[in-house]
């Protein structure tokens, strides 16, 4: 598991939330909507409507249903991010110790 994933606590199990994402999909076409569906899931296992609604809008888009960024995706970016970020500050920190020692040099050249 991922330090970002490790960090945020859901109280719902993941064997939870693959069961209700399934319940929506298996009987979403015995509602008059997909949001009707979620509600009378959500409401079956006392899940919060717009968290099932978002793991259902998840689960498609990871599945290739619905267009976007898949959680794989998505976790490689936040890893590019923070190496971009990390990099950016090693940089400044050499760039600095150059301008540093550039100027040292400079003083006992003189001298």
């Amino acid at each position: 598991m991922s330090e970002e994933k490790s960090r945020r606590r859901t109280p719902y199990p993941a064997e939870m939330r693959e069961r209700a994402i399934r319940m929506v999909l298996d009987h979403q076409d015995e509602y008059s909507s997909q949001w009707a569906a979620i509600g009378s899931v959500a409401e079956k296992l006392s899940i919060n409507r717009e968290t099932l609604r978002l793991w259902v809008r998840r689960a498609e888009t990871d599945g290739g249903k619905r267009p976007g960024v898949t959680t794989d995706e998505r976790e490689k970016l936040r890893t590019l991010e923070r190496e971009v970020k990390e990099l950016r500050r090693a940089n400044e920190i050499l760039k600095s110790a150059a301008t540093f020692f550039g100027a040292e040099l400079d003083r006992q050249h003189r001298k």
